[in-house]
């Protein structure tokens, strides 16, 4: 037995010998960015913790904003300033465009159908980015279904205005999930998935999500979607109802005549729900929670509606490119708290210079875009919450400013970016502009304590403890002259029209 002990002990040893040897010689030759020495056999893989956001921004203040990590015996190259990332998503995009498909994204061969996994080469990723692009995405598509998300929108706060007059709290995530959940479905399938008022249904929708942004498969989110009912629907003869589900449906690539096979069609559904309804509802939610913690941005953003919107009931989306500090908020929110805050990991498919250092073919590839937000080179007081600093400066996120990557770059940048853009910002103005009509509170036991904004790592950066709070109804007088000045305002809107 002590024999055994030792043979297993000088084999343990031998192994990992050679594979510290290996690396040393694979760095030397290969001249890697610089980085943290790794472990035999498992690399840096204990570097990461349960926020790799957070450890690798730490690291990289150590060893630089290119750095080389061992993830395993996968060799990985971290970007965490706007400088590299400008590098890796713009000069060397094509390059570096590939992706690392993690096991878990296998699953059901997710990553031989998904958008966000297949490669740019693929004439199948070619396909879907064009048809989302034109059928879904364009600005022609995003206007004629402005009318599904201001139906949507007037839900949520009628769903809201409910809540206040019972006494109950605001599930701030849970509601705005729903809300984006349905403006995507109704654009999709022309039929909501979840109902604001049913907790369980939309719960258990949200959940799965979250499953999957964590885990990177593909459970039962699928089960959702209504697929064989509606060819059941066209084969009986029922009229087409000529949403994007009809037009995926008839869909035939101009090159070989062929549609898109169901699996196919599955995993781009799963795509547009999991990135367009967790992120968006995040984002809402996060905005919600810094602006709960900051009396006087809520204020600011308070007044601006009522200089924009005036006595107008309701919030429209072509309001919002006068609100210059609610698109301040969200900024400010994206760069605090980024959706995705390491991106999609790339992959080398050749070897590239970056910064006279060598990303190796096949090395994986990960934009720290939560660092770069927290780059005090950058921002002023990176960690406060100041939307303040982008009414100073002219910034945008859609890709081109590598200061503010919510979204990525290039060819690999996030496609459902211009209806997130549209629905974020719908979603938070209509929470604020209840504001003339109530008063956003947080409950009793978390206002001593504050709000927890501790976050759980997943593809989507989320708030670990959803945020509850309490729209709490303006007293009797406020809300007299409230309909005091709506009255008024009827009275000279029909003088002036005659």
């Amino acid at each position: 037995m002590e024999h055994l002990l030792v043979y297993a002990a000088c084999a343990v040893l031998v192994v990992s010998s050679l594979y510290l040897l290996r690396l040393l010689f694979a760095g030397a030759g290969h001249n890697l960015p610089p980085g943290p020495r790794p472990l035999p056999l498992i690399g840096n893989l204990l570097d990461l913790g349960a926020a790799p956001h957070r450890s690798l921004a730490r690291l990289a203040a150590c060893h630089g904003p290119l750095m080389t990590l061992r993830l395993g015996a996968v060799t990985t190259v971290v970007a965490s300033s706007a400088a590299a990332a400008r590098d890796v998503l713009l000069r060397h995009d094509a390059a570096l465009s590939s992706r690392s498909v993690p096991d878990a994204a296998r699953a059901r061969a997710h990553g031989e159908h998904s958008v966000g996994w297949l490669p740019p080469a693929s004439p199948r990723w070619r396909a879907l980015r064009k048809v989302c692009a034109a059928e879904l995405f364009a600005p022609r598509r995003l206007d004629a279904h402005r009318p599904i998300r201001r139906d949507k929108a007037r839900r949520l706060a009628s769903h809201v205005a409910r809540l206040a007059r019972d006494g109950a709290p605001v599930d701030v995530g849970r509601a705005a999930f729903t809300t984006a959940l349905n403006m995507l479905s109704c654009a999709i399938f022309s039929a909501d998935l979840a109902d604001l008022d049913d907790r369980a249904a939309s719960g258990a929708f949200k959940g799965i999500i979250e499953e999957f942004t964590v885990a990177v498969g593909v459970p039962n989110v699928s089960d959702f979607f209504p697929i064989e009912r509606r060819l059941q629907e066209r084969a009986t003869g029922e009229p087409p109802k000529n949403d994007f589900l009809d037009l995926l449906l008839d869909y035939r690539g101009a090159e070989d005549g062929r549609g898109f096979c169901r699996q196919t069609l599955l995993s781009l559904l799963t795509d547009l729900f999991s990135a367009g309804s967790d992120t968006s509802a995040a984002t809402v939610e996060w905005a919600m929670a810094e602006l709960l913690q900051s009396p006087s941005s809520m204020a600011k953003a308070r007044d601006e509606l009522v200089q924009v919107i005036g006595s107008k009931q309701e919030v429209e989306e072509s309001d919002v490119g006068q609100l210059k500090y609610l698109q301040a908020i969200v900024k400010e929110t994206f760069r605090l708290h980024p959706p995705a805050p390491l991106l999609l990991p790339r992959q080398a498919k050749t070897a590239t210079e970056i910064g006279g250092y060598t990303v190796p073919k096949g090395a994986r590839v990960l934009v720290n875009v939560w660092a770069i937000g927290q780059d005090p080179e950058l921002w002023s007081e990176p960690e406060k919450f100041m939307p303040e600093r982008f009414l100073e400066k002219e910034m945008d996120f859609r890709g081109k400013d590598f200061e503010l990557l919510p979204f990525g770059s290039g060819r690999r940048i996030c496609p459902g970016m211009p209806l997130a853009d549209r629905m974020v910002h719908l979603m938070l103005a209509t929470l604020l502009h209840l504001l003339h009509r109530f008063e956003w509170r947080l409950p009793a036991d978390v206002g001593e304590k504050g709000v927890d904004m501790s976050e759980y790592f997943g593809t989507i950066l989320g708030l670990a403890t959803p945020l509850q709070a309490i729209a709490k109804p303006m007293d009797c007088r406020m809300n007299q002259f409230s309909l005091q000045d709506n009255v008024l305002s009827c009275v000279s809107t029909a003088l002036t029209e005659k």
